[in-house]
């Protein structure tokens, strides 16, 4: 796996491209001087939770032949105070599916993700509690 990082401008404004081509861009805060031009490393980190787990998620209830409409995450998280380096400490995963998953398919689908396949949880469970919860949403007439 290899993944570039060039700068953009002449501040902290850059652009991640992975061995495909595709792109993600990165910026830093305003308050040390970037342009909320991106995401930041950390916000990327919690959408590579997202990205990681949503893929188990949905790749376990397609094994079960379960119809899955949609998968939604909000993740949130809080990181060390007044410390270098601001790890995160307490990370939790909402899920939002849609379609007809009985619960205990759902609860259970969500904690292999988090506690046994998801290989990006797994190096953040070093430093940060990861909980989980989950709400499941009928499917519409428009999604049948």
């Amino acid at each position: 796996m290899i993944i570039d990082i060039q700068r953009i401008d002449d501040a902290f404004h850059m652009r991640a491209v992975n061995e495909s081509g595709r792109t993600v861009e990165i910026d830093a805060a305003p308050a040390i001087g970037g342009h909320d031009a991106g995401m930041r490393p950390m916000q990327m980190v919690l959408a590579a939770l997202g990205g990681c787990s949503a893929i188990d998620v949905i790749d376990i209830l397609k094994k079960q032949r379960l119809n899955l409409q949609d998968i939604r995450l909000r993740i949130s998280a809080k990181r060390a105070e007044n410390a270098i380096p601001a790890v995160f400490t307490h990370i939790h995963m909402h899920f939002v599916l849609t379609g007809a998953i009985p619960d205990e398919k759902a609860a259970r689908a969500i904690t292999l993700s988090v506690d046994k396949y998801c290989s990006v949880a797994a190096m953040l469970r070093s430093t940060a509690e990861i909980s989980h919860s989950f709400e499941i949403l009928p499917t519409t007439p428009e999604q049948t």
